[in-house]
């Protein structure tokens, strides 16, 4: 990878790929795969483009545009929108290639890409919103179609957003189709897409939880990072099953509930509205009833815990928080955020899972855990193609069975591929990226991408 010395996050995410695949048994046992990591690791196609937009006081402003069409080989391009300053190329495109294996679990016809700008949407008006993504989607459209990229909403694009696109989309083209997915219930979205990766990350964890032999989530106290819509749903999901949640946190610090106390469904309803409205956690009056902690993640403020599920954003845990998680006997972490961890903080937790056995810590990456919310953004593709919209228990029972089978994919894929001693518990990053890199290889192949 060093032809990407730029590009730290897509390199970042290449190697924890390369090194799982490398550490397995895969390339002994089918070495032409080395070949498919090439040509897997180069997007198909990477769209640059400037976007020109008004704001309020009638000031010209310009923004950098992107969408990474990574791989389509099991189908169309599929992958969020993100607006924020941070966004570059390397972040999109380590995000791009997360999404192609992430989609390839789901067992949906998905492939992988990524896309946004460096907009800014805190502090500025509905109508200079609207009018970025009328300028956004006006070069976009160009490139994206039911059939051949179907975005969806990342940080900083909602439904607001994901309307005003999709609005924009209708007038340039002309056409009222399946385009983007996270639209609203009155024209083409699916029920339980706003809350899919929060819940399907519960539900992964659900089985992990079960395997492990630790029961299910009730009296289980699980610290949470982050405060947007994966945060959100997964602190509510994990409160509804009967477990307690000591932390929310965003870009300004943490709010962390000490003692017996947990954070309350009232409070996260009330700290939803407060992030609709682009506010931070220290805006929010909890009356005293929980810690505000200035500039810091939560994973070393949240004393004994079970169950870590950072949700934030990328590197979000450092080799220092994965020892202090697991100090503090938390055994269960799993990313609702893609690539929440470190390298670092991931050689920590697998090299505890093989020294520790029955009392590992088991860890599980975002591509597997977090697939939740694209997997619904399929089903809403799905139910587009024919004009049908599912019930709420429809969509969540099929959301059920797509985490059942990742986890027990992922899990099935170390036993062959990882050697593992007895009575240690397999490789969930080992297997889920030798599972998805496997499905997908194999498509590329069969289509004569690589041979």
């Amino acid at each position: 990878m060093s032809n990407y010395p730029s590009e730290p996050e897509f390199e970042q995410a290449y190697n924890e790929l390369a090194s799982t695949l490398e550490n397995s048994s895969l390339f002994q046992q089918k070495p032409e795969y080395r070949t498919a990591l090439k040509v897997v690791s180069i997007p198909e196609r990477v769209i640059q483009f400037r976007v020109i937009w008004e704001d309020d006081a009638r000031n010209l402003q310009v923004n950098r545009g992107y969408r990474v069409q990574f791989n389509s080989a099991l189908g169309p391009y599929k992958g969020g929108l993100r607006l924020h300053p941070t966004v570059n190329l390397s972040i999109l495109k380590f995000l791009g290639f997360e999404q192609i294996f992430k989609n390839a679990l789901t067992g949906l016809n998905m492939g992988g890409g990524k896309g946004g700008a460096d907009f800014d949407p805190k502090g500025k008006s509905d109508a200079e919103i609207r009018r970025f993504c009328v300028a956004f989607m006006r070069e976009l459209s160009k490139h994206i179609g039911a059939d051949t990229d179907v975005p969806a909403g990342d940080i900083g694009v909602g439904g607001r957003e994901i309307g005003f696109m999709f609005g924009a989309y209708r007038k340039i083209r002309n056409k009222f189709e399946g385009v983007l997915t996270g639209k609203g219930l009155a024209w083409g979205g699916s029920l339980i897409r706003p809350e899919a990766t929060g819940y399907g990350l519960v539900y992964y964890v659900g089985h992990m939880l079960e395997h492990y032999g630790a029961g299910d989530w009730k009296g289980k106290r699980v610290a949470i990072s982050g405060s947007g819509n994966v945060a959100q749903y997964a602190a509510l999901k994990c409160i509804d099953l009967g477990a307690t949640v000591v932390s929310l946190s965003d870009s300004k610090g943490c709010l962390v509930a000490e003692g017996d106390n947990g954070i309350t469904p009232e409070d996260v309803k009330a700290i939803a509205d407060i992030k609709v409205k682009r506010q931070a956690l220290t805006s929010y009056d909890h009356q005293g009833r929980l810690k505000w902690i200035e500039g810091a993640r939560p994973w070393l403020h949240v004393g004994k815990v079970d169950i870590a599920l950072p949700s934030a954003t990328q590197n979000e845990v450092s080799k220092e928080e994965a020892e202090g998680l697991v100090a503090a006997g938390c055994r269960f972490v799993a990313e609702g955020s893609n690539m929440g961890c470190t390298q670092e903080a991931i050689d920590v937790f697998e090299a505890h899972r093989k020294e520790n056995k029955g009392d590992a810590v088991w860890y599980a990456p975002g591509k597997a855990a977090n697939c939740g919310g694209v997997a619904v953004s399929g089903l809403e593709m799905a139910q587009n193609s024919q004009r049908l919209s599912w019930t709420t228990e429809e969509v969540d029972e099929k959301l059920k069975n797509i985490m059942k089978d990742c986890f027990f994919e992922g899990l099935e894929t170390a036993k062959k591929y990882v050697e593992t001693a007895e009575g240690e518990l397999p490789s969930l990053v080992a297997g889920s990226n030798i599972a998805g890199f496997v499905k997908v290889a194999q498509a590329m192949q069969d289509q004569g991408d690589w041979w």
